[in-house]
């Protein structure tokens, strides 16, 4: 069986990065990059000074200088982040034409015939990309590589910053088997509460449960799990992947009826939106809210814009028209969510001020 070799390339804490190798007096301290601390901004990336106070990208920037007032706060430069991101992908293109960006500081690289046709590991392909990334760009990337998706994904955060991982197909399974559940792409906090109280706390445990009851207890997400906790990932790397959406949820401690404070959570939740947004070089036009009630019966309400945006205010305007379409407030809420769609690249986007206007 001739397996792919796949390298995931994951730029170290890139905006913060770009904003410190421009300036040079911003070296060794707690940089961070997002809102400002008296706004209701989010932390877009932060510096690895800055995560040892425990701050981390979508975190509320008010929250971010509590835990380190002295931390130095940047708005972003997406242009020249945008720049820098074009100069890493001709790098990617010297090696191979499957290339799938999943932001602008990672992708996933299939540099399988290009291992075969210059006789050259997969390992040392990763190495000379980062080492040419550093040439050209004075940034520093980490990598990861096997022979799936998964696998590179999640080693590429093991020797994090300015490091690689590699996971040949005889060490996969001893690894993932020893992997705790949290450090799985894919299984969030809530994913991975949940799977804690079913006693699974590393792919040793995972592996032990049945497809039927993953099913039962995550959906369909329960047999990806079942999947990729065996190697199973025959995902193609897939240049011409197009995001269909952009969301966030949060359930919460308790039920609500307080209209006012699940307008302060929708806030937070759409400032983790427009950073995806602004991360993916998105906008877009249909904007759909997500109630689930205190008896976990859901629904949904959405609206379509004339003109695609990212704009905070055009967001949490049509979100609160969309809440009153519902029983929130009447009834008990536990959880609320939020999705941006019908997703459009800036660059397709003619930008004008009609963009920013609330429709009527």
């Amino acid at each position: 069986m001739n397996l792919r070799k796949i390298i995931h390339i994951d730029m170290d804490a890139f905006y913060a990065s770009v904003e410190m190798r421009d300036d040079p007096t911003l070296k060794n301290k707690p940089v961070i990059v997002g809102g400002m601390p008296d706004s209701r901004g989010v932390v877009a990336a932060c510096s690895y000074e800055a995560r040892k106070f425990g701050i981390h990208s979508a975190m509320s920037s008010a929250k971010a200088y509590k835990l380190c007032p002295s931390a130095v706060f940047l708005k972003p430069s997406f242009d020249k982040y945008k720049d820098v991101s074009r100069q890493i992908r001709e790098i990617f293109g010297q090696y191979t034409d499957l290339v799938e960006p999943l932001s602008l500081d990672e992708a996933y690289l299939d540099i399988t015939n290009y291992c075969k046709n210059n006789n050259i590991s997969a390992t040392e392909v990763a190495k000379q990309i980062r080492q040419t990334i550093f040439e050209k760009t004075g940034l520093t990337a980490s990598a990861g590589v096997s022979f799936n998706k998964f696998l590179a994904k999640v080693a590429s955060d093991v020797n994090k910053p300015n490091g690689q991982k590699v996971i040949t197909p005889k060490e996969a399974d001893k690894f993932i088997e020893n992997l705790a559940i949290g450090k799985f792409f894919g299984i969030g906090k809530v994913t991975e509460k949940k799977m804690i109280s079913m006693g699974i706390k590393t792919g040793a445990d995972l592996k032990k449960v049945s497809l039927e009851i993953l099913k039962m207890s995550f959906g369909k997400a329960g047999e990806h799990f079942y999947n990729i906790v065996r190697t199973n990932d025959n995902r193609p790397v897939t240049p011409n992947w197009i995001r269909k959406s952009i969301g966030q949820e949060r359930t919460l401690k308790s039920d609500i009826t307080d209209i006012d404070k699940m307008y302060e959570i929708l806030e937070v939740l759409t400032n983790k939106v427009i950073h995806y947004l602004e991360k993916n070089e998105k906008m877009g036009k249909t904007i759909t809210l997500k109630v689930k009630y205190y008896n976990f019966i859901s629904c949904t309400r959405s609206i379509t814009l004339t003109n695609p945006t990212k704009d905070f205010n055009i967001i949490m305007h049509n979100l609160k028209q969309l809440l009153k379409k519902t029983d929130a407030g009447q009834k008990e809420v536990r959880l609320l969510g939020l999705s941006i769609s019908n997703l459009i690249s800036e660059n397709e986007i003619n930008k004008d001020d009609s963009q920013l206007m609330i429709p009527i």
